[in-house]
């Protein structure tokens, strides 16, 4: 991970050690690496998204193990600086810094320990659309629902789930989220 650390230029190493911390204190559902892969690679460095992201759950397990150990800044620079393959100066630096301002914040509570690893929910979009003909039928005028759900995983990684429905079974899907709608407002 040091090795691909080191191509990240400074400031975006800084926001996505933000991003991750943010999403430690539960601020934000999780961290889209997609979206900063893109910028970075805009700017001229050529990492793919699966290295960026596994920066991100190695960057997450650091800030989280720290905080739920209580680490102070130096103790966690000291450790940063004298493992086998040590981290570039610069990120160390964002590290120390992000660390300092906002590291003490994480909330490092038994019931976040304790509760599932399944993933959050942050947002859903879906459209309309008609499959007017195919290959082998010339006629077919078959209407469907497309559904993207955005989802952060448990380490904080967001990605989209994309699934079709025909008109019956998104009439069940609807219903089933009109009866948790009333289950939920008896809660």
């Amino acid at each position: 991970a040091a090795d691909k650390i080191r191509l990240i230029p400074q400031d975006f190493f800084a926001e996505l050690c933000e991003q991750i911390i943010q999403h430690l204190n539960h601020k934000i559902p999780g961290i889209n690496t997609a979206e900063l892969c893109q910028r970075i690679q805009t700017s001229g460095v050529d990492i793919n998204n699966d290295d960026l992201a596994k920066i991100a759950n190695t960057l997450s397990f650091l800030f989280s193990t720290a905080a739920r150990n209580n680490v102070s800044t130096e103790e966690l620079i000291t450790t940063l600086g004298s493992g086998v393959s040590p981290l570039p100066k610069h990120a160390v630096q964002v590290i120390r810094h992000v660390w300092n301002e906002q590291g003490k914040a994480i909330a490092v509570s038994e019931d976040a320990g304790n509760m599932a690893t399944v993933g959050q929910f942050v947002d859903m979009k879906w459209k309309l659309g008609v499959a007017m003909s195919s290959d082998t039928c010339r006629s077919l005028k078959y209407p469907y629902v497309t559904v993207t759900l955005t989802v952060a995983d448990p380490s904080g990684q967001i990605t989209d789930k994309s699934f079709e429905m025909t008109i019956p079974q998104f009439k069940n899907f609807f219903r089933q989220f009109k009866e948790m709608a009333s289950v939920l407002e008896t809660v």
